[in-house]
This record gives structure tokens, sequence and C-alpha cells, in this order.
């Protein structure tokens, strides 16, 4: 096995570390700031790529913790990172992106629309970044699958509005037998409030007297989600 050999007083030896620690040992043994430096590629006379991914990580930390970061911090602000120009700064947005993606294409192999916790694993990517409420309405047909997912409703850092009659006109328009509501919390803390269970109770009681029923309303959080199902709020 080939050893990595620290030479503190070589800049283009410093440059090539996290490369040759990769070939070496696998992708798994590098920090954060080594597999970006290897994607960033070049440093400037004053940084190592390795150090420039530092100074990455620690400009996107005001935007969420870690690599999280890096995909909400706007990219003007990216580039005015000392050694990040235009394109250093989109290949980095890009991998962000795909990192969103791959992780939601993972946790579709396992996504089945009766099991919630499977829901909220899917739906996590796709609204853990948002900052505002969002209220996903999902439709199905007789047989469960799923023939339609809609945006009904954003509102604020914390809360959103809901129209019955708005997720019924979309069901009909869909012609759907099953819906199913699902809608974020920025703040991380996924139980209901009280709008929360007064509107989810109202729109399943709608449902049983057009034979167009609400399977769940999930609540994503971070990293947890509230199921109404499960809970028992409604049946």
């Amino acid at each position: 096995m080939k050893l990595v050999k620290y030479e503190n007083n070589d800049n283009v030896a410093m440059k090539n570390l996290p490369y040759e620690k990769f070939i070496s040992y696998g992708a798994e043994t590098l920090t954060d700031s080594e597999l970006l430096a290897i994607i960033i590629r070049t440093g400037t006379p004053e940084m190592s790529a390795r150090e420039l991914g530092e100074a990455v990580l620690k400009a996107a930390g005001k935007y969420g913790n870690g690599l999280l970061g890096l995909y909400n911090i706007p990219l003007q602000e990216l580039m005015c990172v000392k050694g990040i120009g235009k394109v250093k700064a989109i290949k980095i947005k890009t991998l962000a992106e795909l990192c969103t993606r791959m992780a939601q294409t993972k946790a579709k192999d396992n996504l089945s629309f009766n099991e919630p916790c499977s829901v909220a694993d899917y739906y996590m990517e796709r609204f853990r970044h948002e900052k505002v409420e969002h209220i996903m309405l999902l439709l199905f047909d007789s047989g469960l699958h799923l023939i339609d997912e809609q945006i009904i409703s954003k509102g604020t850092s914390n809360a959103s509005l809901l129209s019955p009659k708005e997720v019924y006109i979309s069901a009909f328009r869909s012609q759907a037998s099953y819906l199913m509501l699902l809608h974020n919390h920025p703040g991380g803390n996924p139980l209901p409030s009280d709008n929360d269970i007064k509107i989810t109770k109202r729109v399943s009681e709608i449902g049983k007297t057009i034979d167009i029923f609400l399977l769940d309303h999930v609540i994503i959080g971070d990293n947890s989600y509230f199921s109404f199902k499960e809970s028992n709020l409604i049946k």
C-alpha cells in the first residue's frame, strides 16, 4: 500500500494530497474539505485546494451544518470566497444538487405510500432546504398508484394556508380516489399546530362524504416527521 507523505514545505505536494489519499485509502477516508478539494482542483498561491475547501465550508456554515450549507449558500456569496470564481462556484452548487438528487433516488427505492416513514424519507430531501411552509397534495387512483403531486400552498416560516375546496377540486380533476397531504415545518419540529389538526380533520371528514379518502397527513421536520395516521388522528 502506498503511503502518503505530508510535506508541509511543498505546496504542490499539499495540493495533490487529497488525490493521493483517495487512491491509497478510498473516498470514505477523506474529510469534507478534502472531498471539496478534489472538486475544486486547484488552490491559490496563498492556500492549497484543501484549505480553500475549508474556507468554502466556513462560508457555507451559516446556511446549514457541514455540507448541507453548500446547498443553501447563494451562488454570488460563494463566489465571494477568495479563490472561488464563477466556474468553481457552479461546480460546488452542482455537487450539492447532485447529492440531493442521489439521496432522493435512494429513498425512492424504499418508498411505500402505506408507510409514513418511507414517505417522509423520500420527501425529506425535497423540503429540508425550504425556508417557508409548502403544502403538497398527493393524488392516487383506486389501486393506490400515484397519479399526481402538486404544491397547493406556500406560506411563511411557521404557517401556511390550506383550502379543502382547492384540495378536492384538484382531486376531482385528476379523478383521484385517495389523497395524501404533506407539508414541511422549516423550524424543524414536526409536531402539528392546532390549525394543522383542525384543517386535517376537516379535509378527512369532507372526503368521507364524497368517497375521496385522506390516507394521511405527513409533516416533515428536521430529520423527523409526524404522521396523523400513525398518531390515530385520522382513520
